[in-house]
């Protein structure tokens, strides 16, 4: 860094520094005080595309409101700090951006940093009663940043034509929405972050950013509840538990995503199960479980057991239209990658389906039979009691007995823990559950 660069960038520090010591002191106490853990990581996260799935009051929409102020600011503490920063709060109607997004900005936004305000709706000099269009804000690096509000009633031809360094959708947007926004920023490789409590249930939101089905890198989510929130009393919470049933509690208190069907394991929570991947003593190694398939997806995972009983799923395969070759050759990879044992000759043991062993009028041999002819000792002597096995895995949920530990590059077993649902009566729904059989 040149020198003259070095003083500027010191005596905008300073000047900031004064400014908040005279009008800056709620966001400065965010910044030092108010935050708790969840909202840290939200803005410590440097993935472009993040997203916070929270109940209601668990200081979801606090922290969308601070990143949009620490970017326009140019005060980000976790990020690259530009000045003429250009973004959107994007609220549902106007009417909620005024009451909530809108609110919220100005209640962090000292009048010392405004250069401007451009109001759709009421008077500039009372703007917390009408509908703004815009807000100019001085920049610590002497340029002049703009937040622009829109609602998604406005329709999508309101979104068209800027380029953008961020968008701040304050609850869910429509689909066709969100993918103008998408476009907006792309230019200037900038960010979109959302804030939502998830009461219109599993839409693409749910598959495209919580189970991130086509496994983009640059997507995070977090959850978050009342109990996240230290500023929220615990006699409020109880009295807001008492008063909602099952279903609106899980979208409301825990932020969750519910259908109405019911997910069959609520009581897997990423933030406890999903965990880092490291390196396994030989000793905890004991089995590689499959569920076989050749157009369907043919699911496979090694389980490791510790000396408490907990459970770690620590590798996957996870393929569809592949043959058997195909397949063994994958398991074996895999184990090798992760100095999985083996017999004295070499081979793998498992447990696949009992449905392995039967023979058909297309092949003269079972799949049972394939696999050990490639050196895959496919045990099909197992219970497939479906009941009891999710009993089982439910209670390993909850931490009776042991615990059961995913790690985080399983990307398939995750994605169907968070969407296995109970169909009629104590069957779950037959889709996308291959891991959840083996």
């Amino acid at each position: 860094m040149k020198k003259n660069e070095l003083i500027l960038r010191l005596a905008a520090v300073e000047r900031e520094i004064n400014l908040r010591k005279k009008d800056g002191e709620k966001l400065a106490s965010y910044n030092t005080v108010k935050r708790h853990k969840k909202q840290l990581a939200f803005h410590k996260c440097k993935k472009r595309n993040r997203w916070v799935f929270g109940g209601n009051r668990s200081g979801k929409t606090e922290c969308g409101a601070v990143e949009c102020l620490w970017m326009l600011r140019g005060i980000h503490p976790y990020r690259k700090n530009r000045k003429n920063v250009f973004g959107w709060a994007v609220s549902l109607s106007a009417q909620v951006q005024r009451d909530v997004a809108q609110a919220k900005i100005l209640s962090y936004l000292p009048k010392s940093w405004i250069a401007e305000i451009v109001m759709s709706q009421g008077r500039r000099d009372s703007p917390a009663g009408g509908v703004i269009d815009q807000i100019k804000i001085k920049n610590v690096f002497g340029g002049i940043s703009t937040l622009g509000f829109k609602s998604c009633d406005q329709g999508r031809e309101k979104f068209q034509g800027s380029s953008l360094d961020f968008v701040w959708f304050d609850e869910e947007p429509p689909r066709d929405i969100y993918e103008e926004c998408l476009m907006r920023v792309m230019d200037r490789r900038g960010d979109i972050f959302g804030t939502m409590t998830p009461l219109k249930g599993k839409t693409f939101i749910y598959g495209e950013i919580y189970l991130n089905r086509k496994h983009n890198p640059e997507i995070w989510h977090e959850f978050m509840n009342w109990t996240d929130n230290p500023y929220l009393p615990k006699k409020e919470i109880k009295l807001l538990e008492s008063t909602l049933d099952d279903s609106a509690l899980d979208a409301r208190k825990y932020g969750k995503f519910s259908d109405g069907a019911g997910l069959v394991y609520p009581e897997f929570d990423e933030s406890v199960h999903v965990i880092k991947p490291f390196k396994i003593p030989p000793e905890w190694q004991d089995v590689i479980s499959i569920d076989p398939g050749l157009n369907n997806p043919l699911s496979a995972h090694w389980y490791c057991v510790d000396w408490d009983g907990n459970i770690y799923v620590v590798a996957e395969h996870f393929a569809a239209g592949k043959d058997i070759d195909f397949h063994a050759a994958a398991i074996k990879a895999v184990s090798a990658r992760i100095g999985w044992k083996t017999d004295g000759r070499g081979r793998i043991r498992a447990l696949i389906d009992s449905a392995a062993s039967q023979r058909t009028l297309a092949s003269p041999k079972s799949v049972a039979e394939l696999f050990y002819e490639r050196g895959i000792l496919a045990d099909t002597n197992v219970n497939k009691d479906v009941f009891s096995g999710i009993a089982r895995v439910k209670s390993l949920l909850k931490g009776d007995g042991g615990k059961l530990y995913v790690f985080s590059d399983c990307v398939n077993m995750i994605d169907e823990f968070r969407g296995y649902v109970w169909g009629d009566g104590d069957s779950p729904v037959k889709r996308d559950d291959h891991c959840m059989d083996d």
